[in-house]
């Protein structure tokens, strides 16, 4: 069912391309927020973890201020990832190269032992290390893994 619904998620988002998505914050427990993406075909919900609240919280903040309303998902790998976030991407002309727009600020790194980047998985975009030595997390820009689907005793 899982694995139905990454595929369906992911497929929802990839096909989007007539309209850019709308953000609204749907639903809130105390530390687990539910997002809703509305596309044209279709919603998609993700949960953002209290284990991560720095980026929880800056990612509630955009959508507060609709700064994720309109934009595009700009890079899809297919089997790899679709990264979202550039401000650059509303209205962008065919062919113009985004990825690099965003808020004047990066986030700190908030790495955990028991966070995996599995078929699903919300996280920040953040530039390479060599120019990056901080790990710090784009402000705005985030990716949901597409990848392969994989079960507990391979973690």
């Amino acid at each position: 069912m899982r694995f139905f619904f990454l595929l369906a998620a992911t497929a929802l988002l990839l096909a989007s391309a007539c309209r850019p998505p709308q953000f609204n914050s749907k639903k809130t427990t105390l530390y687990s927020p539910i997002v809703e993406i509305q596309t044209d075909s279709g919603n998609i919900e993700i949960q953002l973890l209290a284990s991560t609240p720095r980026h929880r919280d800056n990612f509630l903040k955009l959508i507060r201020e609709n700064y994720y309303n309109g934009i595009l998902f700009h890079r899809v790998i297919p089997s790899f990832m679709i990264q979202a976030g550039d401000p650059d991407s509303r209205d962008a002309a065919a062919g113009k190269t985004l990825g690099m727009g965003g808020p004047a600020y990066n986030l700190p790194a908030e790495f955990g032992t028991d966070l995996y980047h599995t078929r699903g998985t919300v996280a920040a975009a953040r530039m390479p290390d060599n120019v990056n030595p901080k790990k710090e997390s784009s402000g705005s820009q985030f990716y949901i893994v597409e990848g392969q689907p994989i079960d507990d005793p391979y973690l």
